[in-house]
């Protein structure tokens, strides 16, 4: 009797090239929070590509629209930022599962953690969710992010930027990255931005204005495209490191 041919599963590997180092001593808390120790590849099996799935029954009604989710209208420049997943050859990544986070318009999150002296805004919590659709398209309507001061170095402000967070089939299959905005004067002083030493991949982070997506006297538009591999892949972060800068 024939044996039954092995399980493949899928395996994933670091894109060197244009991803940030583990280890970035410009960004101060960084190094604290490093490995010291080489990665490890850790194999990937069947209780990694399956359990709890991660897919429409988690969004509500107005989780893309950061704009209606509260009793009345938020502070700041209404934005429509739009755009595809898509996988190395192109091809587009349906039926994925999009978080973001950002700040207000003043520049500070809706959270205990900040200390930022600037104002929140009641009618703006900057959380939202989506799926992408059959050819791997989504769209979030939300407010402009304020740059924010975050004591990384002296007279250190971050650039405008809105956090998103991708998800596979499972838990395990998490990849976070941030969108900036063109013409950002802080580009220059940021060492998260910095911290992605290739050009061509800093600068698939900046999104791009896009005029034919705007609604006519009442939001901006900017397109960003994220790419999961392949020759131009969007930087993504290690979620070891992820917290709110």
């Amino acid at each position: 009797m024939a044996e039954e041919p092995a399980l493949r599963l899928p395996t994933y590997r670091r894109d060197e090239e244009s991803q940030p180092p583990v280890h970035w001593p410009d960004y101060v808390s960084n190094p604290g929070r490093a490995p010291k120790r080489p990665l490890v590849l850790m194999p990937q099996r069947l209780t990694e590509i399956t359990g709890p799935l991660l897919g429409a029954e988690r969004v509500g009604q107005h989780d893309n629209d950061l704009t209606v989710q509260h009793v009345g209208e938020p502070q700041g420049q209404r934005i429509v930022v739009t755009g595809r997943v898509l996988d190395g050859d192109g091809r587009p990544i349906p039926d994925t599962l999009l978080e973001i986070w950002q700040a207000n318009a003043s520049g500070r999150y809706h959270h205990n953690g900040d200390r930022h002296p600037a104002p929140l805004d009641p009618n703006f919590s900057g959380v939202g969710r989506c799926m992408t659709d059959a050819a791997g398209r989504y769209t979030f309507t939300t407010i402009q992010p304020g740059a924010y001061p975050w004591r990384n170095h002296h007279n250190a402000w971050r650039p405008a930027h809105i956090h998103f967070s991708l998800f596979g089939q499972a838990f395990t299959q998490r990849l976070i990255t941030q969108m900036y905005f063109p013409g950002d004067p802080l580009f220059g002083q940021d060492p998260i931005f910095n911290s992605v030493r290739d050009p061509k991949a800093r600068e698939s982070m900046i999104a791009s204005f896009d005029l034919d997506a705007t609604v006519p006297e009442w939001a901006l538009a900017y397109s960003w495209d994220i790419v999961l591999r392949g020759k131009n892949p969007t930087p993504l972060e290690n979620e070891e490191d992820e917290d709110d800068d």
